[in-house]
């Protein structure tokens, strides 16, 4: 199905999944993909939709950043967003031999299974345990996932909720890992020829929705406290899931 004015189906798909994501983006810090690809891979091949998803989250990161850019602490965060630069190409790698029906099938379940217990056991459960390696070894599983299909934020919101960071920590980490994560994806999808007219028009129909989106989520999220953006955003990973596996069939 080609992305051309008289597809009005294809690009309604596009711009849909593209101000979903614009809006978990802005609200969260992390979510493009996992909010959009449930539109996306129903309309697109998954190697333009793992570029779409990246493309729209780096634009969401960028819009957002200065709201945050004084908090960052980027020699807190330099090991883990090596080991997930480490991880980007592996998933690019990977992309052509993994099969699509199977690793939404798995990333679904996993997160709806997740999800739904850790808000049954919130404020419950908190990991003391782990280190920075065991957090590099997260980055570096993220950076696969982010490579594979732009799925950069699952294991860090996991992390993230496992250590009970507070809203600001969460949003900082989340911001700087995906969007580190998935320029580089775009920059070596770039260098490697990967990206096509194809790619090139259906961006230019998701950014109008990417920036609308990202508006609103930015200003829901200056309404949230700790515990609201914690069960937010649990309950979009759960969404996603259910989407993930709902589009499967």
């Amino acid at each position: 199905m080609g992305l051309f004015a008289e597809d009005w189906g294809t690009m309604a798909m596009v711009l849909a999944g593209a101000l979903a994501g614009g809006f978990v983006n802005g609200l969260t810090g992390f979510g493009t993909g996992l909010a959009a690809l449930p539109f996306w891979l129903q309309v697109v091949e998954p190697v333009i939709a793992a570029q779409l998803a990246s493309a729209c989250s780096v634009i969401g990161q960028i819009a957002t950043l200065p709201a945050i850019w004084r908090s960052i602490d980027w020699r807190r965060l330099a090991p883990t967003l090596l080991a997930g630069l480490l991880g980007v190409p592996i998933g690019i790698y990977l992309l052509p031999y993994v099969s699509l029906g199977i690793f939404k099938l798995t990333v679904g379940l996993v997160l709806i299974v997740y999800c739904s217990f850790m808000l049954v056991a919130a404020g419950r459960i908190k990991l003391t345990a782990g280190d920075r390696r065991a957090e590099m070894v997260m980055g570096f599983g993220g950076g696969i996932l982010g490579g594979l299909l732009g799925l950069s934020g699952p294991l860090p919101v996991i992390w993230a909720a496992l250590k009970d960071w507070p809203k600001l920590e969460r949003r900082i980490f989340f911001q700087v890992f995906n969007g580190t994560i998935l320029s580089a994806m775009l920059a070596i999808s770039l260098a490697q020829g990967l990206m096509g007219t194809r790619f090139l028009t259906a961006i230019a129909v998701a950014l109008p929705g990417t920036l609308l989106g990202n508006t609103l989520g930015s200003r829901l999220y200056r309404r949230l406290d700790d515990r609201r953006f914690a069960q937010i955003v649990l309950c979009l990973l759960l969404a996603s899931g259910f989407g993930l596996v709902w589009s499967n069939r």
